[in-house]
């Protein structure tokens, strides 16, 4: 009776678990057939097919130094993502380079500051790629502009994915660079996927921590928290009803005369010609409004001081946001792995300088991932 109950509680694990999906097998326990297993990997790259322009419509000059080209590639819930990838003119024919996904700011596109820091490092020998994150952009998904820090921080592991098989690139020596709300994601990713060998966060925000606190932890409070997901739950029920998602408003346009400077800032960049673009949350109409309820629930930076490679940690002196990058730092630098965590303040950058002026220390990057992609 006694060896019942235990084959029966090992095979509910395996069940739960998903033991028997990747390999691992019981006594007694039947295994899925050759053919079910090639069905199964074959039905599993289908990928949808995307609508992407062809035409350069980045909001940054294309540089003569680097090719480029549109690829798409899926995370492991299905969806297909549309990305750019940036390799430097002069890298040897069979060369198999050192490469660097990049994403963010949160609610922007790979034309935006992501495509940036891309070519600008392929510029600097890397293979490079950016990505528009599920639901946004030329990206798939059926529900558009809607975040999960789950399934972005999925995102962040696709593209490594993708890059692990590219022929070009040394799967061995693959980084990551996170900006704005995707530095945070990228911290969470480089604690669960152990491929990432190097991680820059820059200009970052702690998404759950801005959306479960308010801006400065000013609604830090159970009640302040329960009050902010019965409204958001109310417009679910709605949201089902019409069959329609309202939108939490991108960018505020017009800005109000007494807009807090960081405000300004981003409408300096999203809504002006220096930043808008047509497929940009930020830039358009924003996030739905239900996406937040998923960045209340869900702490991020939970095991960062487990992260065992490299991190650098970027922000401006004058950024409203400096806050988050320090205390990611804190918990980074709380366990064992202590040693190899940096973090850089560029004096006088506010949070904004950082996503596609002179104050981006491509210098500290480079030498960042040059040292720790051998």
């Amino acid at each position: 009776m006694k060896t019942f109950r235990m084959k029966k509680t090992m095979l509910l694990s395996a069940l739960l678990l998903g033991a028997l999906s990747v390999g691992a097998t019981f006594s007694g326990l039947p295994t899925a057939s050759a053919a079910t297993e090639n069905a199964q990997a074959q039905a599993s790259f289908q990928e949808e097919k995307l609508d992407m322009t062809n035409e350069w419509d980045k909001v940054f000059p294309e540089s003569k130094n680097v090719s480029h080209e549109k690829v798409t590639f899926h995370n492991r819930y299905g969806i297909t993502l549309a990305a750019d990838v940036y390799k430097p003119k002069n890298a040897a024919k069979d060369a198999k380079l050192a490469a660097i996904a990049v994403s963010g700011p949160f609610g922007a596109v790979k034309e935006q500051s992501s495509g940036l820091y891309a070519q600008t490092m392929a510029e600097r020998g890397f293979l490079t790629l950016a990505f528009d994150p599920s639901f946004t952009g030329e990206s798939g998904g059926n529900v558009r502009d809607v975040a999960s820090l789950d399934i972005n921080t999925e995102d962040f592991s696709a593209a490594v994915d993708y890059l692990s098989n590219r022929e070009d690139v040394d799967p061995d020596r693959i980084g990551i660079i996170g900006i704005c709300g995707w530095g945070g994601i990228a911290l969470n990713d480089a604690a669960m996927d152990t491929r990432v060998k190097a991680t820059v966060a820059t200009t970052m925000y702690d998404m759950h921590r801005v959306s479960a606190n308010g801006y400065f932890d000013a609604n830090d409070s159970e009640g302040d928290r329960y009050a902010a997901k019965k409204a958001l739950n109310d417009q679910r029920t709605i949201d089902y009803k019409n069959g329609t998602y309202k939108k939490a408003g991108g960018v505020i346009d017009p800005l109000p005369e007494d807009a807090p400077q960081f405000v300004k800032d981003y409408h300096a960049y999203y809504k002006e010609k220096r930043g808008y673009h047509a497929r940009s949350v930020n830039s358009n109409d924003g996030w739905n409004q239900t996406s937040a309820l998923s960045l209340i629930n869900t702490p991020i930076l939970a095991y960062a001081d487990e992260i065992r490679t490299p991190v650098l940690v970027i922000h401006g002196e004058n950024a409203h946001s400096r806050y988050f990058s320090e205390a990611a730092y804190k918990k980074l630098t709380s366990g064992k792995y202590a040693e190899n965590k940096k973090l850089l303040i560029v004096p006088g950058a506010s949070h904004t300088d950082l996503y596609d002026t002179d104050k981006i220390p491509f210098d500290k990057i480079t030498s960042f991932f040059e040292e720790n992609l051998k």
